[in-house]
């Protein structure tokens, strides 16, 4: 490389959910959400909540701050701590690296000191107990306890690929033991709206099931067109 790139890079300004459209996803279900964005939304499942959510209960809903990071170093998730505001979910992509940790429970403290509300990684994260005792919402790929360093170069607020996901920051973020998913801001009411319909659906399923039914509407009625299904 000719010259050395800048070491941070900062997006300050990126439009942000309103307090009732985040209102809107609390306590809403990882499934309902995919579900209403047609199917689709969510990071692969190799990012799973810290400890599979055994001593941590991680359940979290806000928009995302973003930050991109090289294999191996931090610079831009330890400076995003300074631009997070209450209720943010920190995103640190570190391009999938599990050599080591993206994260440990200083990062982690740091961040729910600031109004933080969950963090999630395409990397490893280190001090388990520590973050039990912080009780900070983690999602991550698994435990490393080799160290990252912060040397940069890294970008703060840009959109970030992270398991097969684009993130810009400003997206809602809705994660559960089921996993992550992605609504992106210029969805964000269409996917509200959508949410009811799904469950009215989800409502009218579970009962159906309750009651005893052991096979989908959607099957029998394929199972019966001659069109739809060869008997052989």
């Amino acid at each position: 490389m000719i010259e050395e790139p800048t070491p941070l890079t900062v997006l300050k300004n990126f439009p942000r959910p309103t307090k009732a459209q985040v209102a809107a996803f609390q306590g809403v279900p990882t499934g309902f959400v995919a579900d209403a964005l047609g199917g689709g939304g969510a990071l692969a499942s190799s990012i799973r909540p810290v400890g599979e959510g055994r001593d941590i209960t991680c359940v979290a809903a806000g928009p995302a701050l973003t930050t991109i990071n090289g294999p191996a170093d931090i610079l831009a998730t330890v400076a995003a701590l300074n631009f997070i505001e209450p209720g943010d979910i920190l995103i640190a992509s570190v391009d999938g690296h599990r050599g080591c940790s993206a994260a440990g429970d200083r990062v982690i403290g740091m961040l729910h000191n600031a109004g933080g509300a969950a963090f999630i990684t395409d990397g490893p994260v280190r001090d388990y107990s520590g973050i039990v005792e912080i009780g900070l919402p983690v999602w991550c790929t698994g435990l490393n306890p080799a160290s990252p360093f912060t040397s940069g170069p890294g970008q703060i607020g840009m959109t970030a690929q992270v398991a097969g996901q684009s993130i810009s920051s400003g997206d809602m973020i809705v994660a559960d033991q089921d996993g992550v998913v992605v609504v992106p801001f210029a969805l964000i009411d269409e996917i509200i709206q959508r949410l009811e319909h799904i469950r009215s659906l989800e409502a009218k399923l579970d009962a159906e099931v309750a009651a005893g039914r052991k096979v989908s509407q959607t099957a029998l009625d394929m199972l019966a067109d001659a069109q739809s299904t060869t008997y052989l």
